[in-house]
């Protein structure tokens, strides 16, 4: 906006320059009065009158200097308050752009480093996922596989309840601990900064160098290393980083576990918790049973020739993961929400009287209480909107909120749905009933949770892609920057009808690798060829199949914490990321307390 000053109204107001006063003064823009205190010393003039005399050296044929004295002054005055403009927006080692925990460790960790770093937080609060409901953690007791920030994150978490260890926290105790470690390093943070995404605007290139980014508020922020940290990779994409989203054919990488991957497969290879999250009773699909003429329930599809191992676009489906309890001094009551139809539910009643009697949740008690739970995704029907967020990696702004909320509604409704229904088996009604949403948590938000679960988005394509043979130990990364260890795992991705006429789950998968695995360098840099000044420590270079282990929130916290060590060293060494010493990075990271190898 301040580039957009009218210097003419500014012309007496230079003259007063001139003779060596300092003006404050009020500066009208297009769209607001907006009062600015500028100081303008002698040292800008220095710089701007002896530009303008040059411009009158040039042409000898100018009238005298006295008939171009308007316009001399008005082009001073736009130079100067240009200059001022651009000395507004000062170049940064590094700038973080992200939602996530990563994010976060990102930002610590450049700072601990000596490094001048901004934190671009396109959401109001710090911490993604693990201040926003992902109490129960999923490392499984792997405590040693990581280190750093991330080790100090969950033992500061366990240090809050008394403990050494726990299993689980509230989101209100990440929140804290996030914020605690963010205050005591210094970090600036910009909170609900979004990257402006319209073409040719959000990045803006310097070769194969990002220069700066805008933002939606019209800000921009330059730096030398730029870490996108996002559970999206909006930045990663605005830069022209090879990604892609979805599940690739088995063919690409010879995954087996790679593509479509039905649930009524017999034996399920790629699934090895038995009939967990499949339909284990036949439910018919179609809107009046018995009829296909009447159409298919929501979220169903009937997809001729599915076949194992097939490609597509479609990815693994979000949930929110709210936090609930039965303490009646914090409950809040679910109540049927707007837009509620018992037809969107239809699928989950007729699976409980076709006999399946399972409650289709993941209940994980939370540490410091005997009232809070992680209420997650399981069985057949869960909270999982399976193909709801197909169009989410790559939609706008708008459309993703309107994703978010069709979650929340549905959501919402399952657990009314669980409490209220008289279709639904008495045992599990009554359990459902016990719980609400707490007061205590996302205060501001109606005890909701702030963020969508993004279990997965677009994901990088580097020189270096890990794959199920990471995984497995059939191929080791000579790069190690963090350690993966959890399975390889896919929520649902899609209900689907079979050839017999009934709905099943296709997309489930569940494999444990033998021992925890590195996680090549090359998979959180651009391809050699592409962006030089990028690090994407979230949305990394992996196959479908290897991302549904990495994606784990202290997974992504080492490896941002890398990436922001890496940023340094790469500045240190004035190279681009992927000409970086890894010997060199190898010792820093090492010094830092990360894990590198089991």
């Amino acid at each position: 906006m301040r580039c957009g000053i009218e210097c003419l109204r500014l012309t007496e107001r230079f003259r007063c320059l001139t003779k060596g006063q300092e003006p404050r003064f009020p500066i009208a823009t297009a769209t607001t009065e907006l009062a600015v205190d500028i100081s303008l010393t002698r040292s800008r003039l220095e710089i701007a009158v002896p530009f303008f005399w040059k411009i009158r050296s040039i042409h000898r044929v100018l009238p005298p200097m006295t008939s171009l004295k308007p316009l001399f002054l008005s082009l001073a005055a736009a130079f100067i308050f240009s200059s001022i403009s651009k000395a507004e927006e000062p170049t940064y080692d590094i700038v973080v752009y992200g939602d996530s925990s990563g994010a976060a460790v990102a930002a610590i960790s450049a700072k601990r480093e000596g490094r001048s770093v901004i934190w671009l937080n396109p959401t109001s609060f710090p911490g993604g996922m693990s201040s926003s409901g992902l109490g129960a953690t999923d490392f499984l007791g792997k405590r040693d596989t990581f280190g750093g920030i991330a080790s100090e994150f969950y033992d500061a978490i366990a240090a809050a309840y008394g403990e050494k260890y726990v299993r689980s926290f509230e989101p209100k105790v990440g929140l804290q601990v996030f914020k605690k470690m963010i205050a005591d390093a210094g970090i600036e943070v910009a909170y609900n900064e979004r990257l402006d995404r319209a073409p040719n605007k959000g990045v803006k290139m310097n070769g194969k160098k990002i220069e700066a980014i805008t933002m939606l508020s019209g800000k921009n922020y330059r730096a030398k290393m730029f870490i996108d940290a996002s559970y999206v990779g909006d930045l990663m994409a605005a830069a022209g980083v090879s990604h892609t989203v979805g599940r690739e054919p088995e063919s690409q990488y010879n995954e087996d576990m790679a593509g479509v991957r039905r649930g009524d497969t017999k034996p399920r290879f790629h699934y090895t918790q038995k009939d967990k999250d499949h339909f284990i009773k036949q439910v018919d699909p179609y809107i009046t049973p018995g009829k296909p003429e009447s159409g298919l329930l929501p979220k169903i599809h009937k997809i001729e020739n599915l076949t194992n191992g097939q490609g597509d676009k479609k990815i693994q489906a979000y949930n929110y993961r709210v936090c609930l309890t039965t303490d009646p001094k914090l409950h809040i009551p679910i109540e049927k929400p707007e837009g509620y139809k018992e037809l969107d539910h239809e699928l989950l009643l007729r699976n409980f009287e076709a006999g399946d009697l399972r409650m289709p949740a993941l209940i994980e008690p939370l540490s410091g209480t005997s009232s809070k739970v992680d209420w997650n995704n399981m069985h057949a029907v869960g909270s999982d909107v399976a193909g709801g967020n197909w169009e989410y990696p790559e939609a706008s702004y708008e459309k993703r909120i309107e994703i978010e909320k069709a979650h929340q509604t549905y959501i919402r409704g399952f657990l009314w749905t669980l409490s209220n229904n008289p279709r639904v088996p008495e045992a599990i009604r009554k359990q459902a009933s016990k719980y609400g949403l707490s007061k205590d948590e996302f205060i501001d938000n109606g005890g909701w949770p702030w963020m969508i679960y993004i279990r997965e988005a677009r994901r990088m394509v580097s020189d270096y892609v890990m794959t199920q043979h990471d995984f497995e130990g059939k191929r080791s990364a000579t790069d190690p920057v963090g350690l993966g260890s959890f399975g390889m795992d896919s929520h649902c991705v899609q209900h689907f009808v079979t050839e017999s006429g009934h709905t099943q789950n296709e997309g489930v998968i569940w494999r444990v690798p033998p021992k925890p695995y590195g996680i090549s360098y090359r998979s959180i840099i651009p391809k050699k060829g592409e962006c030089e000044n990028l690090f994407s420590p979230i949305c990394f270079s992996a196959s479908h199949v290897a991302h549904g282990s990495m994606r784990m929130e202290p997974v992504f916290m080492a490896l941002s914490q890398s990436a922001a060590i890496a940023a340094g060293l790469a500045m240190d060494e004035k190279t681009s990321v992927q000409d970086v010493d890894y010997a060199k990075l190898n010792k820093k990271l090492l010094d830092a307390k990360q894990v590198l190898k089991p």
